[in-house]
């Protein structure tokens, strides 16, 4: 279960590991990928930097300072030369190959990013036009202080009309009661 849910995930990496770059047992397309990622990787750190200058260094004192019939590199360290060419030419096309899969994974990831984007701008235009009809059906709506305002109106002009006017006990909600008026 977390395996697959770990390769569901292809816009992130990986998490770290100890292990050892392995060649994959069945040379799959996805293993050679998976196995040129490790590689890309791998030659990133410090450990493959570190590891390389101390290669080339004991290459150099060894054919330098060890005696003649010792030194398996006698032709100015024209092997080391070849050794460091065919590096570059295998670390080349699998860093490539990794870079290639990165910008595969990216691509996928913009894609997603781009639909949901394209949802939460209609999804927010949604809310807005519904706002927006909430507030045009609100102005026609009568509100509490709208309605209280009307009836002190009329009661203030059946005042004046010389009505009799009689109130009635406050509601229980607290607000004003409505006036009942009664003609003389």
């Amino acid at each position: 279960m977390a395996e697959r849910e770990r390769r569901a995930r292809i816009d992130q990496p990986r998490e770290r590991s100890r292990r050892r770059l392995s060649v994959p047992a069945p040379l799959t397309e996805e293993a050679f990928g998976d196995f040129s990622e490790k590689f890309a990787r791998f030659m990133g750190t410090a450990a493959f930097l570190i590891g390389m200058t101390l290669f080339v260094v004991v290459w150099l004192l060894w054919n330098t300072l060890a005696p003649a019939d010792l030194r398996f590199d006698p032709y100015a360290f024209i092997f080391l030369t070849l050794m460091l060419s065919l590096q570059a030419s295998y670390a080349a096309p699998l860093i490539l190959l990794a870079q290639n899969r990165q910008a595969d994974r990216d691509r996928v990831a913009l894609e997603q990013d781009r639909s949901r984007d394209e949802r939460n701008l209609a999804d927010t235009e949604y809310l807005t036009r519904e706002v927006a009809a909430l507030r045009l059906a609100m102005r026609d709506a009568a509100t509490r202080d709208f309605v209280r305002s009307e009836l002190r109106d009329l009661l203030e002009e059946m005042t004046e009309r010389g009505l009799a006017v009689t109130r009635a006990a406050p509601a229980s909600d607290g607000g004003e009661a409505a006036a009942d008026a009664e003609p003389t």
